[in-house]
């Protein structure tokens, strides 16, 4: 079995005179604090790849810089499912008997480092090079077409997305190391700048600074944490090359990742759902089972993903709110889900869960990873 030992992060949000690997070196030693390992004990990395420095190794680059010599050292990209992904192969390595303490870290400057701008225009090139790319759109506006037609197809409205933009911020503000806490409401996020209809600034992710990590051990740590369940699916690359831009069939993923925990929906206590933009959290909410279609914001509404709700939703404030750095961004949502698990997220703590499940996203829709962690 595979057992989340030790979890570690920075504050997200602008944070001057960090390099990606700077910030990964602090998520990492705190996480093999936590995890009660010293560096001469980790015998296996997964790093996710930083935009600001695209270091054709940068698993071993990282494990030079941290003082590492493991037996196994890989980096990954898969996009925003990248750190689900991580933790997958990780699981995967454990069990397998490759490793038996594996560090999984990831971290990127995007805001200091590489600016907003740079950030876009790179992300911009997930498109298709002869029939997207060159003409113009940015991530935003992938996400814009996709928002339309979800929304035409399922009855949403452009006031359902701003009501998770709110929920975000208001989980954020209990947690020290989100980069907004400020409080916003359903009008401000329809009022806020246009960006790519429907989307308006505040449907929208930050860039930002920051870096996270964990440790999946063999032997079972003090918090009882275990990767229970995952699975992955890869329905396209190109938005361009969508199915149906209503429907991506991501439920069979959602599924074989509770059937391998050996769990079904009603035994999940805790959600940590990949944030993007509103449109992104949504679609995965309903895509993965935890709403009927267009039904995603009447069940906030009532309460239901709220931090005293049946399914406690992103309690960190998500990339929408906590911020977004890139892997790390997705990888947050991995640390907290630990934490509530474990009992140790302070303020934001919600009831005793027993389950979480994660889902993360890459590309425009386009990877997918379903994870299960449970409390044993």
């Amino acid at each position: 079995m595979a057992w989340i030992s030790g979890v570690g992060d920075t504050e997200f949000g602008r944070l001057e005179g960090e390099t990606p690997l700077s910030l990964m070196a602090r998520a990492a030693a705190d996480a093999l604090a936590e995890a009660g390992l010293e560096r001469n004990e980790i015998d296996g990395l997964l790093c996710g790849y930083a935009a600001s420095l695209p270091h054709l190794m940068l698993a071993t680059l990282f494990a030079e810089y941290f003082g590492l010599k493991p037996r196994y050292a890989h980096a990954l990209q898969a996009g925003g499912a990248t750190g689900a992904a991580m933790v997958m192969l990780a699981q995967r390595l454990v069990d397998a008997g490759e490793c038996r303490n594996l560090l999984v870290v990831a971290g990127d400057n995007r805001l200091s480092g590489q600016g907003t701008d740079s950030a876009v225009t790179m992300l911009a090139q997930v498109g298709h090079q002869d029939y997207e790319v060159p003409f113009g759109p940015t991530i935003p506006a992938y996400y814009g077409l996709v928002a339309s037609r979800y929304m035409h197809v399922h009855g949403v409205s452009e006031a359902d997305l701003a009501e998770f933009a709110v929920l975000m911020r208001n989980h954020a503000a209990l947690h020290p190391g989100a980069q907004f806490k400020t409080p916003i409401s359903v009008a401000e996020v329809l009022a806020s700048r246009p960006i790519a209809a429907p989307l308006k600034l505040l449907d929208c992710c930050p860039v930002s600074d920051g870096a996270c990590a964990l440790v999946v051990s063999a032997a079972r740590g003090e918090t009882r944490l275990r990767i229970a369940g995952a699975a992955q699916v890869h329905p396209h690359q190109h938005v361009s090359a969508a199915a149906d831009l209503a429907d991506f069939a991501l439920a069979d993923c959602a599924e074989r990742a509770r059937e391998d925990a050996g769990i079904g929906i009603d035994d999940v206590d805790l959600l940590a759902i990949y944030d993007s933009f509103t449109i992104t959290l949504l679609i995965l909410l309903e895509e993965t089972g935890f709403a009927p279609r267009g039904k995603a914001a009447d069940r906030l509404r009532a309460g239901i993903f709220a931090r005293d709700g049946l399914w406690p939703l992103n309690t960190h404030g998500g990339l929408l709110s906590f911020g977004h750095s890139g892997v790390a961004g997705g990888l947050a949502h991995i640390v907290e889900a630990a934490r509530q698990l474990a009992g140790s997220a302070g303020a934001r703590q919600v009831r005793q869960p027993a389950v979480a499940f994660l889902h993360g996203d890459g590309g425009v829709m386009s990877s997918h990873v379903s994870l299960v962690l449970r409390r044993e």
